[in-house]
């Protein structure tokens, strides 16, 4: 069984050096490591992703760990999680995703988030994504869109993940 778990844990961190996700069977480990959560059991976000299809745009919150509190709400303006400051990111509307307690960095301090800081997309909803926040047990996402998002968020398993659904306006193809 040792031999298993060694297996697992060097297999997943050459392919996390090399950027490719793998999915580590269940019986690999028997406790959680402090990859998959903080010593307090926060979950880890790990990455945002996105992607258009025919009638919407989803963006994937990937995470370490068990999908924490969700809150996913419109706002004016999008700012920095602590400074306050406005966050650069083009758009009339705005979403912003709030997990707690989350986490996008290690118990040593160290970034474990791979996903976009700022970044402008071109879909035909989502205009952009920025990590808006790392701060005292919450993880701030923020999306950017310019057109009033009407959008539904749920969690997947296997590897956990939230995803947030925002449909395209009436007439309106990808």
């Amino acid at each position: 069984m040792h031999h298993r778990q060694t297996l697992a844990a060097v297999a997943a961190g050459i392919l996390s050096i090399a950027g490719i996700g793998a999915t580590i069977p269940a019986d690999a480990t028997t406790t959680p490591s402090r990859s998959t959560t903080t010593a307090q059991g926060t979950a880890l976000v790990v990455n945002a992703r996105w992607g258009g299809h025919a009638t919407f745009d989803r963006l994937v919150i990937d995470i370490r760990g068990a999908v924490p509190s969700v809150t996913v709400r419109q706002v004016s303006a999008l700012h920095q999680d602590g400074s306050g400051r406005k966050v650069p990111l083009a758009g009339k509307y705005f979403l912003e995703i709030r997990l707690s307690p989350a986490a996008a960095h290690d118990d040593a301090g160290r970034s474990v988030y791979q996903g976009p800081r700022l970044l402008t997309i071109h879909l035909p909803v989502l205009k952009g994504v920025a990590l808006t926040g790392d701060f005292e047990g919450v993880v701030t996402i923020g999306a950017a869109f310019d057109t009033k998002p009407v959008h539904k968020a749920f969690r997947l398993h296997g590897p956990e993940r939230l995803v947030v659904d925002i449909a395209h306006p009436v007439g309106c193809r990808a």
